[in-house]
C-alpha cells in the first residue's frame, strides 16, 4: 500500500492535508519569472572560473597564506637542502585596476583546506600536487571542486615558471592525456616525504572512520581486497535540479574509466534524488577496495586517483575531450559516435532500475507492443511512435520558441507522417498497410501534466502510469472514494507548466525558497523530501525506458537532455543510422553534453 501523499499548495503559505495516494505539487506563477532566458546543456565552454570570491573575503584562519604585493624582481630560490617547503604556491594576477601582482605568502605548514600546492625536494627541485587533509570530509563540496581545478592550472605554470619552462603550445593543451612532468601524486608526494600521509599512519587509519560510503564498496572484514591501482569516482551531488545532464555524465565517465582501465565507484552521499540503491541497482562492484579519501583528486586529469563530478566538467569534458574523442575530419553525426559509444558503455552497465520499477516497465512495453499487434491473418504489425515533450524550465533551441516550447501539433504531425511513411497505402501491400495504419498509434510522455490532456495527445496511451504527472484539477478531493484509484498507481506528482528546478528544491518545505538550488543545497533534505524527489526521478527514468525500448520511432526535442539519452538507450544502428530518433528542435545533430549544429 502506497504511503499517504501531501497536497502542497504553494502561495504564501504551504498547507498539508491527507488525500488518497496520489499527490500534487503545483507550481505558484512566480516560478517562471526566471525562465526566460534558459540555459543550453552543459558544454565544455559553459563554465567560467573566477577569483572574485579570494580578493574581498579573509583568508580562513590567520595562519593560512595571504594576499600580499609582489615583490619586484624577486626570483623564488629554494629553501636549504632537506627542507620541505609547502607553501611556494602560484603567483597569480589579480585583476585590482593595478599593475601590481600577488601571491600567496609560503608557509611551513600544510593548510587545513584542501588545495593545489607547490613543494620543493632537497635538491631543490619545485614540483606540485594537492594536499587534501587526510580528516577532512568526503566528498568536497561543488565549490571547493571547482576552486581547486581553477587553482591547479595556476601552480602548474608557476612551477613551469621556476623551471624556466614556457607553458605548452596550443596541441599539448588540447592534448587530453598530456602528463605535467611536474605534477607528483599524492601516494608519490607522501613516499618522499613531501606529505606526511605515508609517515602518519595512524592518523590515516582514524580518517577512514571519516570515509564516506561508495554505493556497492565492500566493507567485509573477512577479505582484505588490495586497493585499486587507479579509480574514477562520479560524484552524484549537483547543483542542477535535473536528473537528465548528471545521468549523461555518469554514463560517460563510465565509459571513460573503462577505456582508461580505472576501477569505477559512485558517491551518492549527498545526491539530490536520495540513494543510489533506491533508483538503480547496485552498479558493477570492482575486485578492489577504493583509495583514501584524500587521494582522490579532481585535477589534473593525470591523477592516478581521479573524482568527476558536475563541478569538474569543464575538467573532464572540456574542449580537450571533444579534441580526443570527435573524429574532426567528419562533417556528420558519425563524428560524435566515439562519445555516443562511451555513453553506450555507461548505460549499459549503469541503467538498471531497481526490481520494481524494471518488472513494471518490462510489462508495460509487452502491453504497448500487445496493442500494436496486428490482428489474426494479418502479418504487419502497426507502429508504436513515442513522443517526449519537455516544458517546465527548458526552452528549446529553435530561435522563433526559445521564449516558449515547440507547439503539440509539431509532434503530432510528425508522427502521422512518420506511420504514413510506413505504411503507404497506395503500395503493393495497400491491403495490410492499411491494417497496420490502423494499429499504429503515438506513445506520450512529458513533465507537464496537461499536455496529456491536450487535444492532440488525449487519445494517446502514456508511457507510463505508476508513477503519473497531475495538475491540480486532477487531483481527487478527499471526499472522494478511493476505491476508484488506478490499481498500478503508486503515487501521482504534478504542476502545471513542467519541471521547474524551484519547484523540486522545496519539494516537502513548508515555505518557498526563491533561491533554488544554490541556497537549498546546504540543507540537508528530510526524509518525505528525499522520498518525493526518489519519485520523480523513478517516473522520469521509466518514461525514457519506455519510449526507448517500446517504440519503433521517437520524437523529442534536443534541447531536453532526456531526448539525447534515449538515443543512447535506444543505439546508434537504431537511433542514427537508421534515423529512427527523430528532433524536432532544429538543425542540431546529437551531442552527450552540447548538442552540435
Amino acid at each position: 500500500m502506497a504511503p499517504p501523499a501531501l497536497d502542497l499548495t504553494h502561495s504564501t503559505h504551504a498547507k498539508m492535508m491527507v488525500i488518497p495516494p496520489r499527490l500534487n505539487l503545483r507550481r505558484a506563477a512566480s516560478y517562471t519569472g526566471s525562465s526566460t532566458h534558459e540555459k543550453a546543456p552543459l558544454s565544455s565552454t559553459s563554465s567560467r572560473f573566477n577569483f572574485n570570491h579570494l580578493l574581498f573575503s579573509p583568508p580562513p584562519s590567520p595562519g593560512l597564506p595571504a594576499l600580499v604585493p609582489r615583490p619586484k624582481k624577486s626570483p623564488v630560490a629554494p629553501g636549504p637542502a632537506g627542507v620541505k617547503h609547502f607553501g611556494d604556491v602560484p603567483v597569480v594576477d589579480w585583476a585590482l585596476g593595478t599593475q601590481e601582482e600577488y601571491e600567496m605568502v609560503g608557509q611551513d605548514e600544510l593548510p587545513e583546506f584542501p588545495t593545489p600546492i607547490a613543494v620543493t625536494g632537497r635538491r631543490g627541485r619545485s614540483k606540485w600536487t594537492v594536499s587534501i587533509p587526510p580528516s577532512y570530509n568526503f566528498p568536497l563540496s561543488t565549490k571547493e571542486y571547482t576552486d581547486i581545478c581553477a587553482k591547479c592550472h595556476e601552480v602548474a605554470n608557476h612551477v613551469r615558471d621556476l623551471h624556466g619552462k614556457s607553458s605548452p603550445s596550443q596541441k599539448a593543451s588540447l592534448n587530453y592525456y598530456y602528463e605535467d612532468p611536474y605534477f607528483l601524486d599524492v601516494t608519490e608526494a607522501e613516499e618522499r616525504g613531501l606529505l606526511p600521509g605515508a609517515q602518519d599512519t595512524a592518523r590515516r587509519i582514524s580518517s577512514r572512520s571519516q570515509e564516506s560510503h561508495l554505493v556497492g564498496e565492500k566493507k567485509s572484514t573477512l577479505v582484505v581486497q588490495p586497493v585499486c591501482e587507479s579509480t574514477l569516482t562520479f560524484v552524484l551531488e549537483t547543483p542542477d535540479a535535473g536528473l537528465g545532464t548528471t545521468l549523461m555524465m555518469l554514463w560517460m565517465a563510465y565509459g571513460l574509466a573503462q577505456k582508461e582501465k580505472r576501477a569505477f565507484f559512485i558517491d551518492d552521499s549527498r545526491w539530490a534524488y536520495g540513494e543510489y540503491t533506491g533508483i538503480f541497482k547496485t552498479p558493477p562492484i570492482p575486485n578492489c577496495q577504493p583509495p583514501p579519501r584524500h587521494e582522490m583528486l579532481p585535477c589534473p586529469r593525470q591523477a592516478r586517483h581521479l573524482v568527476v563530478s558536475a563541478a569538474t566538467s569543464k575538467e573532464t569534458f572540456g574542449n580537450s575531450f571533444a579534441n580526443e574523442y570527435e573524429i574532426r575530419k567528419k562533417r556528420d553525426q558519425d563524428r560524435e559516435k566515439p562519445m555516443f559509444d562511451l555513453a553506450r558503455t555507461g548505460y549499459e552497465a549503469l541503467f538498471r532500475l531497481n526490481h520494481d520499477d524494471h518488472s513494471y516497465v518490462t510489462s508495460r512495453i509487452i502491453e504497448l507492443r500487445g496493442k500494436a499487434k496486428a490482428p489474426l491473418g494479418h502479418k504487419q504489425d502497426g507502429t508504436v511512435v513515442g513522443v517526449h515533450v519537455r516544458h517546465g524550465d527548458q526552452h528549446p533551441f529553435e530561435y522563433q520558441y526559445r521564449g516558449a516550447y515547440i507547439p503539440l501539433n509539431m509532434y503530432a504531425d510528425r508522427a502521422r507522417e512518420i506511420i504514413e511513411d510506413i505504411h503507404n497505402t497506395s503500395a503493393p501491400s495497400g491491403g495490410e498497410n492499411v491494417v497496420a495504419k490502423k494499429h499504429s498509434f503515438t506513445v506520450i510522455a512529458s513533465d507537464d501534466p496537461e499536455v496529456y490532456d491536450s487535444e492532440e495527445f488525449k487519445r494517446s496511451p502514456r508511457a507510463q502510469e505508476m508513477i503519473k504527472l497531475a495538475a491540480k484539477s486532477q487531483v481527487p478531493q478527499p471526499e472522494q472514494d478511493r476505491s476508484v484509484m488506478h490499481k498500478f498507481v503508486e503515487e501521482t506528482f504534478g504542476w502545471e507548466g513542467g519541471f521547474f528546478a524551484t519547484m523540486f528544491w522545496n519539494l516537502g518545505r513548508a515555505g518557498i525558497n526563491s533561491d533554488g538550488a544554490v541556497a537549498s543545497m546546504p540543507v540537508a533534505p528530510s526524509a518525505e523530501t528525499t522520498r518525493l524527489r526518489s519519485y520523480i526521478g523513478r517516473a522520469y527514468l521509466m518514461d525514457l525506458a519506455i519510449l526507448a525500448h517500446g517504440s519503433d520511432a521517437l520524437i523529442c526535442t534536443i534541447s531536453a537532455t532526456g531526448c539525447r539519452l534515449m538515443a543512447v538507450m535506444m543505439g546508434w544502428e537504431k537511433a542514427i543510422d537508421h534515423g529512427d530518433w527523430v528532433n524536432i528542435d532544429g538543425n542540431y545533430q546529437w551531442a552527450g553534453l552540447t548538442p552540435v549544429s
